[in-house]
């Protein structure tokens, strides 16, 4: 998911555009209004933490951008080239180490296991919104 901070600072393009040329393959894609229940739902392994709130109310502020990626290993090589949640500790070329400075202002949200993923996934997109197409590159990568 890009979040609000993305799509304020034009960054949309160029983030999907980094993904896309590492080779993952783009399945699903929707710019979505988060009201605080699909937030609440989202993040509810956070519930209870000091941050909590401050994810609910940054990702309710503005329209994100909800995504679905597929790749062999993707959620391990995504959450590589997103680099690590909190900016200090993001190493430059990873999307937060060149995009973040703030982590309570994280401008992309990777899931971070498999069964995450399938959870956020079903939050986010019903079935007939993924296409899996037939990607012409596979195996190049």
């Amino acid at each position: 998911m890009l979040k609000p901070g993305v799509i304020n600072r034009r960054l949309v393009g160029e983030v999907i555009e980094r993904l896309e040329k590492k080779g993952f393959k783009l399945v699903g894609l929707k710019m979505v209004n988060v009201d605080e229940n699909l937030a609440s739902s989202h993040y509810a392994e956070h519930n209870g933490k000091p941050f909590y709130k401050d994810l609910v109310d940054y990702v309710t502020s503005g329209p994100v951008i909800a995504m679905v990626w597929q790749a062999d290993d993707c959620v391990t090589l995504m959450r590589k080239v997103c680099g690590a949640t909190k900016p200090t500790e993001a190493v430059p070329g990873t999307i937060r180490g060149d995009y973040c400075i703030h982590t309570d202002r994280n401008i992309i949200h990777a899931s971070d296991s498999d069964e995450s993923a399938e959870r956020e996934i079903n939050l986010w997109f019903k079935p007939e919104e993924l296409i899996d197409w037939k990607d012409c590159e596979d195996g190049w990568y």
